[in-house]
């Protein structure tokens, strides 16, 4: 059985995108209280019952996104740009070879707009 699973992260950080024009609102110093989306997808155990386990998942990413929580985006190593596309592409690559089922990340940056990846 082929199943898909979800774990939702949180993290509150500011940036700036000084690379656009200064007429532009996220030119200017702000922040976001960003949710992440973890996704998992592949067979189920038949033995467990599990295609992973939450606790699993949480152990693997929390450390990771904890990285962003109370930064300055704009100082994170190798994060070239702070939008959320790129932010997304940045958690992939530290996520993916510690959590091989990763499917997906989605990154809320507010209530009513996200960015989804799924890799390159």
């Amino acid at each position: 059985m082929k199943v898909k699973l979800s774990k939702y992260f949180t993290f509150e950080a500011s940036h700036r995108l000084d690379h656009l024009p200064e007429t532009h609102p996220c030119y200017n110093l702000h922040g976001h209280s960003y949710r992440v989306l973890v996704e998992v997808s592949g067979e189920v155990d038949e033995q467990t019952g599990f295609l992973i386990d939450y606790a699993d998942i949480k152990k693997i990413v929390k450390p990771i996104v904890r990285r962003l929580d109370h930064t300055h985006l704009n100082d994170i190593e190798d994060l070239q740009i702070s939008s959320t596309e790129f932010i997304a592409r940045w958690l992939w690559k530290k996520i993916k070879p510690e959590l091989g089922l990763l499917s997906k990340i989605t990154i809320y940056e507010t209530d009513s707009t996200s960015c989804e990846y799924s890799g390159e």
